[in-house]
């Protein structure tokens, strides 16, 4: 794919992701994404099937550009505790971010399609994310930050509480008290 067509599709993804933000998934249609790109709808099809296809490259670059953002946060002689906090904190911004957010969306679509666990990119990031948070969990305990003597259980316990609180976000409204109670636990839990 030549440079033009890299940028083309980009700009699709970014402009989808408006719609999708706007309307959700399941209202979104492939001529809703034809009009706000302002593009022919065969233009549309050179590049994406279906709105699922583009919602999930939409999700994909959204994953991609939330990494780059929070490696580029973390200073080199960061400790773990440092790195746990700054996590933490911009899952917090997340959370009490009412405005511009895909949480609708990405619901909407995982409860109509029901993925398998191969391509469900949910899934996916979630162990992921289980994953390096149990490295990190794993290193401050050896450097003594943290004590924990299950880092595995503690890092999945994590993720299962920023997931509630994206849940509750949406449907029964949380507030920052809310968070910074929920990440005090966390931290109290690690002896941070």
């Amino acid at each position: 794919m030549g440079e033009k067509s890299v940028q083309k599709k980009k700009f699709i993804l970014e402009t989808a992701r408006k719609v999708f933000v706007e309307k959700g998934f399941k209202k979104v249609t492939m001529k809703d994404i034809v009009e706000a790109c302002q593009i022919s709808r065969g233009g549309l099809y050179l590049y994406f099937d279906s709105t699922s296809q583009i919602f999930l490259e939409v999700l994909k670059l959204e994953s991609e550009e939330a990494d780059d953002v929070f490696s580029g946060s973390i200073r080199e002689d960061a400790t773990s505790a440092d790195i746990l906090i700054l996590f933490l904190q911009e899952q917090k911004k997340e959370l009490l971010r009412k405005e511009n957010t895909l949480t609708q969306a990405i619901y909407e679509y995982y409860f109509e399609f029901h993925p398998t666990k191969k391509d469900n990119i949910l899934k996916i990031q979630f162990d992921s994310a289980v994953k390096i948070m149990e490295m990190l969990i794993q290193t401050g305990v050896e450097s003594g930050e943290f004590y924990c003597e299950d880092c595995k259980g503690m890092a999945r316990n994590i993720m299962f509480v920023l997931e509630g609180l994206k849940i509750s976000a949406q449907t029964i409204g949380i507030t920052a008290e809310t968070v910074d109670r929920e990440i005090a636990y966390i931290l109290k839990s690690l002896d941070a």
